[in-house]
């Protein structure tokens, strides 16, 4: 069986570890009403996208106050979730110092974690007299490339996180390496949102003949960020098949994996690479 049913929670989020945690299992649950077989949250759910609030909030995902109800629920309610992002702490043994990373966890319905992704590409950016921001000033950044087998229906998931999808390399090597689906917890802002979010899910989508989904935290026009909100589903033929609002919101869409080989059959772009004159080493 290839269908399976995916939910998108754009959901707010607050200056409060407890309340956003409360927030991210509410939405779960309310995904595993309407049958959803995975749940997906937004980048850095449980925190506020601040360099400052990284440190703060920052876990050790070994014993995470945060991944504990988020495991939880994706055991007792049956359901496979993407835990977004959070701060993730570990203990550089070499120079005894702490790094942070934007991490991704993936559980499965027994709430066991079957794999996660550190961001690679960190968010510096300055748009003269419209936005500055620099992870690099807290974060840390991950060297894998992040393909899941969920041995389900719903098949490989390939894992990026926000800024991820701007390298086009990323998307391809995922794809490559056999994912069905490319997943991108993302917080595009008011700038690059507008400009390039849309763009760039349904261009990783048609280029790789893959599903591409973000999740972004829904707007708070009060936060030092301002998220772009406007969660996106984007098919294989790069058709945008479900999209959000700035505001909280559930999304909710199914999914059928089987338009992959009708759409690589009918546009074998996959199989017409020149190989032979331009590799990715």
């Amino acid at each position: 069986m290839t269908n399976f049913k995916i939910a998108l929670c754009q959901m707010n989020v607050v200056d409060d570890k407890d309340e956003n945690i409360q927030k991210a299992v509410e939405m779960i649950g309310n995904s595993k009403k309407a049958n959803v077989d995975i749940a997906i949250l937004p980048e850095m759910f449980n925190c506020p996208y601040e360099n400052e609030k990284f440190v703060e909030y920052a876990e050790y995902k070994d014993d995470s106050y945060t991944l504990k109800p988020i495991a939880n629920i994706a055991k007792s309610k049956n359901i496979h979730v993407l835990a977004g992002s959070i701060p993730e702490k570990e203990l550089n043994k070499r120079t005894g110092t702490e790094n942070i990373y934007n991490t991704s966890f993936l559980f499965d319905n027994n709430g066991e974690i079957l794999g996660y992704h550190r961001k690679m590409h960190l968010f510096d950016i300055d748009v003269k007299d419209k936005i500055y921001f620099k992870e690099s000033d807290t974060l840390s950044s991950g060297n894998n490339i992040t393909v899941i087998d969920t041995k389900s229906k719903i098949g490989k998931i390939g894992i990026g996180i926000c800024y991820d999808i701007r390298f086009p390399e990323l998307s391809r090597l995922m794809s490559l390496r056999g994912a069905d689906i490319l997943i991108f917890p993302g917080a595009f802002n008011l700038t690059t949102g507008p400009a390039h979010w849309e763009l760039l899910f349904r261009t990783r989508a048609l280029d790789n003949q893959v599903f591409t989904v973000g999740v972004s935290p829904a707007l708070d026009k009060e936060a030092s960020y301002n998220a772009y909100g406007h969660s996106i589903i984007a098919n294989p033929w790069g058709e945008i098949i479900a999209s959000g609002s700035y505001n909280e919101e559930l999304i909710i869409h199914k999914i059928n994996l089987e338009e992959i080989t009708k759409v690589r059959e009918e546009l074998p772009l996959i199989k017409n690479r020149r190989t032979d004159i331009y590799t990715l080493k």
